[in-house]
């Protein structure tokens, strides 16, 4: 895992949204990774990464 890709993710997601516990789901394509979605979980504070990976049921909408 990069952490261009991470930080692409955060800055430039196609999707974001935030969960019910207020940490925040992003998402990205990343063409490097033959189109594969990225999907990091922030903290409350919207900067503090939780978790990254691969997201093999996201589907861009």
């Amino acid at each position: 895992m990069k952490l261009e890709w991470i930080e692409k993710t955060i800055n430039k997601p196609i999707k974001r949204e935030t969960q019910d516990d207020g940490r925040i789901r992003c998402w990205s394509k990343i063409e490097e990774k033959n189109g594969k979605y990225l999907r990091v979980i922030l903290l409350e504070d919207g900067e503090t990464v939780h978790n990254a990976f691969f997201d093999r049921n996201f589907k861009e909408t």
